[in-house]
């Protein structure tokens, strides 16, 4: 009785766990990348994440490059520059969007060509949420969702 007590005690405890990070897992939506074409050696990529707690994108990885990295584009003068930046902000129940012209993930040692309608993973690292995977949808500016034209 009691190792059917404590299986029981475990599968619940195990329950919890899962539940109470799935409620506090960033929400990952609209992840795309550009095209690119043959010999390209890079690649931008852009989503929106909210979280319900407070936490901070660390890394990502992805297997269509060697290496990937978070960037930001800022105004120099009147030269537009993109810089690496170590890790961005997510605000409690504020919606961070990676654009193009701002942050964004950068896809650095192209393995393969980006086809407009392919897709491929993406997991990103966080501080205190671990990883999420995503799906990455490669397409142009005019095939993004609708919510991508707004301004």
């Amino acid at each position: 009785m009691n190792t059917v007590r404590r299986t029981l005690i475990a599968a619940a405890a195990m329950l919890l766990a899962v539940t109470a990070s799935a409620q506090t897992a960033p929400k990952v939506e609209d992840a795309w990348a550009r095209p690119t074409v043959a010999g390209q050696a890079g690649g931008g990529g852009f989503l929106k994440i909210t979280s319900p707690t407070a936490d901070r994108l660390l890394a990502a990885s992805a297997p269509v490059s060697k290496t990937v990295e978070l960037h930001t584009m800022q105004m120099d003068g009147n030269v537009m520059r993109m810089r690496q930046v170590p890790a961005i902000d997510i605000p409690a129940g504020q919606t961070v969007e990676l654009k193009p012209g701002g942050l964004h993930v950068m896809f650095i040692g192209l393995t393969q060509t980006l086809n407009n309608g392919a897709t491929f993973p993406l997991t990103l690292r966080f501080e205190k949420a671990g990883e999420v995977k995503v799906e990455v949808k490669v397409m142009t500016r005019a095939a993004m969702p609708a919510t991508e034209h707004k301004h």
